[in-house]
């Protein structure tokens, strides 16, 4: 399979998995912001660990769309006006303004709550299951995301060290791909150094993936990444850019992702097309 194959997959099982039933604005708000689109990197890349280690990639297909869920509940309730307050997500309305603010967070409630019950319902063993809803929990909790965002919330108009950028970004941004990529191995069943390897690889390419997304809130488009740019300066938001300064975080950047393409070595030809992209666009 290629990643178009992979995509195609995760699409339609995530159309398949949230049907509109009453009370239909909610599911509609879920739907909205789930299928709309975006290039799927962590489902995409649930599969291809799954997938290297010679899984069944049906049986991670519905881990990989779980974890979408919670990427996209994440990024419901990171548009919210209390925290990011931004007007639109992969060039559409954010779920706010599509809806309004309260459903907004009830379709992000719902996304957390309801992509556990997905894990849950998979063909794996019980002990994979567990093992995988360990990781999610912690991908999606205090230990993970939510740590990330409120210092991310407190960091506004604040100068602060490298230590805490780099705590921030490993928790907002790393935490699903390490999330993404553990879960594809687990569930091929993948051992402890397997595992632990695309835990180095997820943690890397996370904080390759933010200095990118930092670089191009700078000198990209909003045709091309769509959604509002200059909004951490505007904010005063310390950013690997302002820390270090536009080339340096270029190298940063340049050099995390050739070391992610040494940890992947000659095992993935789709998470190296995925590096490459993202190299290419800050080069």
């Amino acid at each position: 399979m290629n990643r178009q194959d992979y995509k195609e997959l995760i699409e339609k099982r995530l159309d398949e998995l949230i049907p509109i039933k009453y009370p239909q604005k909610i599911y509609e708000s879920m739907r909205y912001s789930v299928l709309a689109g975006g290039k799927r990197l962590r489902p995409v890349m649930c599969l291809e660990a799954c997938r290297m280690y010679n899984g069944d990639i049906q049986k991670a297909l519905p881990i990989a769309c779980a974890i979408e869920m919670l990427h996209t509940q994440s990024l419901i309730h990171d548009d919210l006006p209390c925290m990011d307050n931004d007007d639109y997500r992969r060039g559409k309305l954010t779920n706010h303004k599509m809806f309004d603010e309260a459903t907004a967070v009830l379709a992000g409630d719902a996304l957390l709550s309801f992509a556990p019950s997905v894990i849950l319902k998979s063909d794996l063993t019980k002990e994979k299951k567990l093992e995988i809803l360990d990781e999610f929990f912690i991908a999606a909790g205090v230990d993970g995301i939510i740590s990330g965002q409120i210092v991310d919330m407190d960091s506004e108009s604040k100068k602060i060290d490298m230590e805490t950028l780099k705590f921030l970004h490993t928790y907002k941004t790393s935490a699903l791909f390490k999330l993404a990529l553990k879960s594809g191995a687990i569930t091929a069943g993948a051992n402890k150094d397997e595992i632990e390897k695309m835990e180095l690889l997820g943690e890397k390419f996370g904080m390759a993936f933010q200095i990118c997304d930092d670089i191009l809130d700078e000198i990209s488009s909003f045709e091309e990444m769509g959604k509002t740019l200059g909004k951490d300066k505007k904010n005063c938001k310390q950013t690997y850019v302002t820390v270090l300064g536009l080339e340096e975080a270029k190298k940063q950047g340049i050099c995390l992702l050739d070391e992610c393409c040494g940890i992947i070595g000659q095992e993935s030809v789709i998470l190296k097309e995925i590096i490459k992209e993202i190299r290419d666009r800050i080069s």
